[in-house]
């Protein structure tokens, strides 16, 4: 609905029609004229006139401030006008800025050289604190306080002195308002009003479109800016968790939505937004401090006017809400009467917040000191302060402006009868109050950069050359008393001074450069609060002290508000389903993944050549396995080989020392020695493979490996054909049978087939041979160094002869088990052969099946295996015979069936 609309439910139809006169023209500056026609009666919202402060002059401007907080109610008689109950509530700091409007047009008045000759005057209303009041407030203004209509002529800003019987109105229409105070009442002045407005306090970024409010200036930054400052603030203390209490208005939600904006991206979360209606503003208190006091959140944005976080704080003061850490904006980052107040104290200390930059006005002070109701300045608001300050009725005056207020002095002084009157001796001059503090001069300073604005736009349309000679033509030159409010628009748009504090002050566009100060709310060593400078913005760059801030913690440690804790390195953030993204669980990273910073989404995994620490917050390299002499596992095959050794050569000792006896004789005693040397051969080859591989090593390994099984198990099949050979050669006509496999052949059968295995070795050594690599394949710790097969063919051909020569030597030995012999060496050849087969079937699926450095373990345990069952099986029992059993060591005995 637009405001005018909304006007118009104010009043039914049959007792009062509205007639806009005038078009909507923004290049003409929303000039609009307001005709009120009614069939009998007219007249205008009834205000009491000590409800404004009035000086005359040749050109009159306006003011709007918010003197009260409480809200008035609206009286709704349907066939009347609507009519406010009064006000209440005095604010101090208010009554500030309207003396500083006159403190500024008075210092103007005698300046010689600004507006010479020109008087400046002012016309200043109370706006209550809401958009209609001031809209009431305003429009008197505007159409020059007749407390009578002209029921057929509209409104004219040209015509400010308008004679009636000779006399004259109460006031000139004023072509610029100084206010209003609030967002939505400038945006309310802008579009429905002519006159321009300098506004000292709306901030909200809407209003810098010119397009919508070309008539519209300020002399307080955009919220844009101290939304960015704030957000920069809780970036930079890392506050991920913060809740958000906003005034229900444009001043509110547009500094949170900026708010929001820059923050976004950065990890934080809103953990709550509340709003503050200023109509309800007990109950919305209520809400908000409870929904503070039930959230984790320790950090509390409050974009809000100061009476509004008044009402907070007392609540939240109830119900002992006092470990939170505020961030203020610039509506109550300094409010003296919230620094003062026990309830604030108690509730909050530390506050950080964004504040409207101060500067000192150079007789301010003296000024406001030497107010007196019996002179100078006055209107009903002074008065209701100096009966605050005193507790007496100030006397009548002697002069007054107007008839008007004198009556109302009257009125006044018959209600407060139950007062003294004052004794004439009164005085500001050591009174203590937010009134005369003038220690920092905030928005009294942008009220008096206004009334400066306002003036040199007005000196820079009335300069004309010549005006009093009688020769020139003016007809071109501005009077006073003709302002139009397009002229003055140009003229504010093109405005650049030097203030009296030395600053250059100019508009770009409806904005000031944005200029703020941080500030800090401390402890005195008296127990009460003041505010601390800890730094400035510069439009978006921040520049404070760290070191010298206050915390809500009475300390130095900045407080901590996140919903849940920062993930320590080493782990990551897992998001709660259904919860903002600032609430999350730790997960520590999986094994090869790190993480070595602080509240990190990812785990990174560790390149190939390294592994996670046990803290997974770096990555070292891999931990070099491989089988060693120095491990129990390599102790333990290294103590088999060895003893393998040892055994066979105690064997060879002993057959050696019996070499003439049959046992040792039977069977060609050289291919046993033989025998017992590829046996040694196999347990040495064992130890090759203990120990860091090498080049060398791990091609030496593989080839006496294959060469040491393969004359191993030759020496098993000739002696298998001999057997056969020796039990055939009995039969008729068989014996050139074992002539033709003698002692010769039988030795160059061995070396024919143990140089096919030395040919494949040399073929694949050559070829592809086996190199030393990292084994990455098993995932951990350490990484295996072994050697590659990088031919597996080479391989599997080295261990398919083997197994062919082994499986040929069983068949033999199989056929030849039942020969009738009482020393068969043939089946002791059978069962050592299956174990041997048994061993090696066996190796491949656990060989290809075991991880790291247990494959190399696997291959040296199957060796020794298949040594020890040759060994034990063929000579076991010769042994035996030798040193146990020497009887049986004859010829007699061993051909016996």
């Amino acid at each position: 609905m637009s405001l005018l609309s909304w006007l118009f439910t104010l009043w039914p139809s049959s007792a009062l029609s509205l007639l806009l006169v005038g078009l909507v023209d923004r290049q003409l500056g929303l000039r609009v004229g307001l005709q009120v026609v009614q069939t009998l009666t007219c007249s205008q919202w009834a205000t009491p006139s000590t409800h404004r402060l009035f000086q005359d002059g040749d050109v009159v401007i306006g003011g709007l401030f918010n003197v009260r907080h409480q809200t008035p109610a609206i009286d709704h008689d349907f066939t009347q006008l609507p009519h406010y109950k009064p006000c209440a509530g005095l604010e101090h700091v208010p009554l500030q800025y309207i003396y500083a409007m006159v403190f500024a047009v008075e210092e103007i008045n005698h300046l010689t050289t600004l507006l010479p000759g020109v008087k400046l005057g002012y016309h200043i209303r109370n706006s209550c604190g809401l958009p209609l009041w001031a809209l009431q407030s305003a429009l008197l203004m505007v159409g020059g306080d007749n407390t009578r209509c002209n029921l057929t002529a509209p409104l004219d800003y040209s015509d400010g002195y308008g004679e009636e019987n000779g006399e004259r109105r109460g006031g000139q229409p004023v072509p610029l308002i100084i206010g209003g105070a609030s967002s939505i009442t400038a945006q309310i002045l802008s579009r429905i009003l002519g006159p321009l407005s300098i506004s000292y306090l709306a901030s909200c970024p809407c209003l810098s479109d010119r397009h919508q409010f070309p008539n519209f200036f300020r002399t307080i930054p955009s919220d844009i800016y101290q939304a960015r400052a704030i957000a920069q603030l809780a970036i930079r203390f890392n506050w991920t968790w913060i809740g958000a209490v906003i005034a229900n208005n444009n001043y509110g939600h547009a500094a949170l939505k900026v708010f929001q904006e820059e923050i976004q991206g950065a990890g934080m979360c809103l953990a709550f937004v509340e709003t503050l209606q200023r109509q309800n503003i007990v109950n919305d208190a209520k809400r908000t401090a409870l929904t503070i006091q039930a959230s984790v959140a320790r950090v509390i944005l409050i974009f809000a006017w100061y009476t509004d976080v008044r009402e907070l704080f007392l609540q939240l003061a109830k119900i002992n809400v006092t470990d939170r850490q505020f961030l203020a904006s610039e509506g109550w980052s300094t409010s003296g009467d919230l620094l003062q107040n026990l309830a604030t104290s108690k509730v909050a200390t530390g506050v950080l917040g964004v504040a409207i930059r101060s500067s000192a006005i150079p007789g301010f002070g003296n000024f406001l000191r030497s107010l007196n109701p019996s002179r100078g300045p006055y209107n009903e608001f002074f008065r209701e302060f100096w009966e605050q300050e005193f507790g007496c009725t100030p006397q009548k005056r002697s002069s007054h402006p107007s008839n008007n207020s004198t009556s109302a002095f009257a009125k006044s002084s018959l209600q407060k009868a139950s007062l003294p009157l004052c004794r004439g001796t009164e005085s500001l001059q050591r009174v203590q109050s937010l009134f005369t503090d003038i220690s920092q001069l905030r928005v009294s300073y942008n009220v008096y950069l206004a009334v400066y604005a306002a003036a040199h736009a007005l000196h820079s349309l009335l300069s004309c050359p010549d005006r009093d000679s009688p020769l020139s033509n003016n007809s071109n030159c501005s009077s006073p008393k003709h302002i139009k409010p397009i002229e003055l628009l140009q003229h504010l748009n093109n405005m650049n001074f030097i203030t009296p504090q030395g600053e250059r002050f100019f508009f770009q566009g409806a904005d000031t450069p944005a200029k703020y100060d941080l500030v800090n709310w401390q402890k005195t060593p008296e127990g009460s609060q003041k505010t601390v400078l800890i730094g400035h913005v510069d439009g978006f760059n921040l520049h404070f002290s760290e070191s010298v801030i206050q915390w809500s913690t009475g300390s130095n440690q900045v407080p901590i508000s996140v919903c849940s804790e920062s993930c320590p390195p080493g782990t990551r953030k897992a998001n709660r389903k259904g919860e903002p993204l600032c609430c999350f669980d730790c997960i520590p990273c999986a094994e090869g993944e790190i993480n070595n910073t602080t509240g990190s989404l990812h785990c990174e995994h560790c390149p190939v050549e390294f592994w996670s620490n046990t803290e997974r917050t770096a990555c070292i390299p891999h931990q070099l396995d491989f089988l060693s002499f120095n491990e129990t596992l390599g102790i333990t095959l290294t103590t088999a080989a060895v003893s393998g050794v040892i055994v066979t050569t105690a064997v060879f000792v002993v057959f050696l020392c019996y070499r003439q006896t049959p046992v040792v004789r039977a069977n060609n005693s050289e291919l046993s020695f033989l025998l017992l040397l590829s046996l040694k051969l196999c347990f040495l080859c064992s130890l090759v493979f203990i120990g860091r591989p090498s080049l060398w090593s791990c091609r030496f390994q593989q080839a006496a490996f294959g060469i040491s099984f393969v004359l191993c198990v030759s020496c098993l099949q000739v002696k298998t054909v001999v057997v056969l050979a020796a039990f055939r050669s009995a039969r008729p006509g068989a014996e050139a049978l074992i002539k033709r496999f003698g002692p010769g052949q039988q030795r160059g059968s061995v070396c024919l087939l143990t140089c096919i295995q030395v040919i494949i070795c040399v073929i694949w050594l050559s070829l592809s041979p086996p190199v030393p690599q990292y084994d990455l394949g098993f995932q951990g710790s350490k990484v295996t160094l072994k050697c590659s097969m990088t031919s597996v063919v080479g391989f599997s051909l080295v261990l398919g002869y083997i197994g062919l020569l082994a499986c040929t030597c069983l068949i033999l030995a199989f056929l030849a088990r039942k020969l009738p012999d009482n020393f068969n060496e043939a089946k002791l050849i059978t069962f050592s052969m299956l174990i041997f087969c048994a061993v090696w079937v066996a190796f491949v699926p656990a060989y290809v099946s075991s991880p790291g450095k247990y494959t190399v373990a696997v291959e040296i345990f199957a060796i020794l295996a298949s040594s020890y069952s040759l060994l034990f099986c063929i000579f076991a029992p010769k042994c035996f015979i030798i040193l146990i059993r020497p009887e049986k060591n004859t010829k007699k005995h061993l051909m016996a069936r």
